[in-house]
Order: C-alpha cells, then sequence, then structure tokens
C-alpha cells in the first residue's frame, strides 16, 4: 500500500535522535518506484513524507553497514576509538566475499582508512576487521548492533553480520534503514567519508571509487549506503542536502542497479519540490516579563534552541508568530520556567505553541534585602 505522509502542521526542535513524528493521511501516490519498498524521511524532524511497504521485512545487503558505520562512528566519538589507531586484519576478515578492499590477513590500516573503505568501497573485510577490532569478534560486534537496533525502535530488524552478506533471518525494513540512517548522520564525521566520490587507499596503489552513483550526479547528495545481493536485489538509502533541508530516500528490492537510483532520485525530488523548512521565530522582540518580589525587576523569556517546521512549499509564506507571555511573575523564578509562549499561525488557524522560558534565575527578596533597600532610600532622603 501506498501512502503519502502529509506533516504539514508538524514542529519540530533541531535535536537529533527524535522518533519520527506522524500524522497521515492516504491519497494517490506521488511517487512511482520500482522497488519492493521504499520510503522517504526528512531529516531533522523525522517526518515521512512517502512510503511503501515500510515495514516489511526484507533483505538489506551492504546498507547493512549504515549500522557498522553507526556503532564504529559512535566509538569515534565517544573516545572509545580513534581515527589512528591501527587495526589489523585477521584471516576471517581477510576471508569474506563479495565487495572488499583486498585486505591481506596481517595487513595493518588505521580506523580512518578502513572507516573509508567501507563508506566508500563497501568492503566486506574492512568492515568485519573494524568490528573484530572494536568488539572482540565480529558475533560480539553483531550483539551490539542488534542491541543498538533496540535502542533506536528498530522493530522490523535483526542482524546475523555486519557486512550484509546473504545470512538466514537477516533482516530489516525501509523504514529502519531510515531511523539508522537518520542517527549516523547526526554524527558530522560521517559525511567525510559518504561524500567521497574517488579516493584512494595504500598510499595511493588503490583505487576507491563509490558504490552510490548519486554522489557523482545528483544535486546535494551526501551519502549514503547501497547495497545489492541476488536474495536482496538492489538498495539504497540515499541522503541528500538542499537549501538547508535534508532527505533520506531508502530503496529496496530493486530488480536492477537503475531502478534503486531512479526510485531514490524519484522520492528526493517528491521531497525538494514539494517541501520546505522554515525557522520559528518571533516577529518582533519578546518584551520583559515584570517580577513581584523579586531580587531583579524583570526576567527576560526566551526561545530555546532552533525550532524550524517543515511544510508544503505553498505553505512556507503563510507562517506568521505571536508572542504571548505573562503580565508578571512572582518570585522566585528558576531559569527554564515556562513564562509564555510563542503562538504559530498558518493562515488563521494556531497550529502549535511553543514554550518561552525564562532566560534566568530571579531570587525572592528577604526581608533582609528589603531593610537594606529601605535604609539605603532613607539615607538618599
Amino acid at each position: 500500500m501506498k501512502k503519502q505522509i502529509v506533516a504539514a502542521l508538524l514542529i519540530a526542535a533541531c535535536v537529533s535522535g527524535l522518533v519520527p513524528h506522524a500524522a497521515a493521511e492516504e491519497t494517490a501516490s506521488p511517487v512511482e518506484i520500482q522497488a519492493k519498498a521504499g520510503l522517504l524521511m526528512e531529516l531533522e524532524t523525522g517526518t515521512i513524507l512517502y512510503e511503501e511497504n515500510a515495514h516489511e521485512q526484507l533483505e538489506p545487503a551492504s546498507v547493512t553497514k549504515v549500522m557498522t558505520m553507526l556503532l564504529v562512528t559512535e566509538a569515534i566519538d565517544s573516545g572509545a576509538l580513534s581515527l589512528e589507531d591501527k587495526v589489523t586484519t585477521s584471516a576471517y576478515a581477510a576471508s569474506m566475499g563479495g565487495s572488499q578492499v583486498f585486505l591481506e590477513e596481517g595487513e595493518q590500516m588505521t580506523v580512518d582508512d578502513m572507516l573509508k573503505a567501507v563508506a566508500v568501497a563497501s568492503g566486506n573485510d574492512a568492515a568485519v576487521a573494524l568490528a573484530e577490532h572494536l568488539k572482540g569478534s565480529e558475533s560480539a560486534f553483531v550483539e551490539a548492533m542488534n542491541q543498538r537496533a533496540q535502542e533506536l525502535g528498530m522493530t522490523d530488524t535483526h542482524f546475523c553480520n555486519c557486512t550484509g552478506l546473504p545470512a538466514e533471518g537477516h533482516v530489516t525494513s525501509a523504514y529502519d534503514i531510515a531511523i539508522m540512517s537518520r542517527q549516523l548522520l547526526s554524527h558530522d564525521l560521517i559525511r567525510n567519508y559518504t561524500g567521497i566520490w574517488m579516493d584512494t587507499l595504500r598510499n595511493g596503489e588503490f583505487q576507491l571509487a563509490n558504490t552510490n552513483k548519486l554522489i557523482y550526479y545528483y544535486d546535494g547528495a551526501t551519502g549514503l549506503k547501497t547495497g545489492s545481493t541476488q536474495g536482496a536485489g538492489f538498495c539504497i538509502s540515499a541522503s541528500a542536502k538542499r537549501d538547508g533541508m535534508e532527505l533520506i530516500a531508502v530503496v529496496l528490492g530493486s530488480e536492477t542497479s537503475s531502478d534503486r537510483f531512479e526510485s531514490a532520485k524519484a522520492m528526493l525530488n517528491y521531497g525538494f519540490g514539494g517541501w520546505g523548512m522554515t525557522e520559528l521565530k518571533p516577529e518582533g522582540e519578546i518584551p520583559a516579563v515584570p517580577v513581584t518580589l523579586g531580587e531583579a525587576d524583570t526576567v527576560q523569556p526566551v526561545l530555546e534552541g532552533a525550532s524550524r517546521m517543515l511544510l508544503p512549499k505553498d505553505q512556507l509564506g503563510m507562517v506568521t508568530t505571536e508572542v504571548n507571555v505573562a503580565e508578571s511573575a512572582e518570585a522566585p523564578i528558576q531559569k527554564g520556567d515556562v513564562l509564555g509562549s510563542l503562538r504559530i499561525f498558518i493562515g488563521e488557524e494556531l497550529v502549535q505553541e511553543l514554550p518561552l522560558k525564562a532566560g534566568d534565575d530571579v531570587a525572592r527578596r528577604t526581608f533582609g534585602s528589603i531593610f537594606r533597600e529601605m535604609l539605603d532610600h532613607m539615607v538618599l532622603c
């Protein structure tokens, strides 16, 4: 069943890791894809703009490596792993078939080069070498993959390996792939690799060419990972960014490589052509709120963080805001206390209210402070 997810009234703060929003309305399909399943997600809010068979469990082939790269990237960002660390290739890692960079047993590469080999060339040998280096064995790494999938709410997924090579019970869904792709893209580090078109390893002796051809010819492409096996067909998690909006298009089970890329393009074109982001901010200054019985006379409400709204493009110019703050507030006031709201309208319709919070603490006046103020006033008189 094909669905268009209409998300005109969804608001989201710019915080990675949020659960995707939903508000579905079934209509005629806006996109035609040549695949068993597909999904289009806006990255910042997690809003699903299009889906087809999004929760059908299918083989992902090397798109599996999105999770592999996520665990490696998280380890690097946490300090548990360094890009300069040397990874030694085991006999098992060197034995991997399929896509590879032809690592030899005992060969060493930095984490940096191994990650590049996975992201650009989809090296199965490099993926296993990284898994063993991080967790001691591929099986232990796969346990961590499945645990992370559970943490992310990927209920359609079960991993059997870190490569995506055929294995009984190794399945996921277009929805789950979008979830882990979104999480991976929240780490800026990975963008240093997934956007590479051509590069080299082994001091320039080994050429790499990205398996994701969209990197070469699709405007704004940022990644992310391709995959193909006889059982899985041709798959991709494709990401692209234009005009401050980034999208993730997942395709599973295309019959040809061309169908895979054309299906991803169709979804991305639909998203960029029909949707846009607008920043939610006051149209004027937010007035200070008078404070009674406080050490300060006023407190300034603030809108915490940057907030944006995803809308159909024909509604972007219809957004207006209105500040609504309390007439006064009694001390003590703690930083973060809600003092009002920023009201969001599309046309005449109120669609959301964002909290305006105290920007500072205001202590309550004590008898001693009042008495000292009275003495000061008497001296001045």
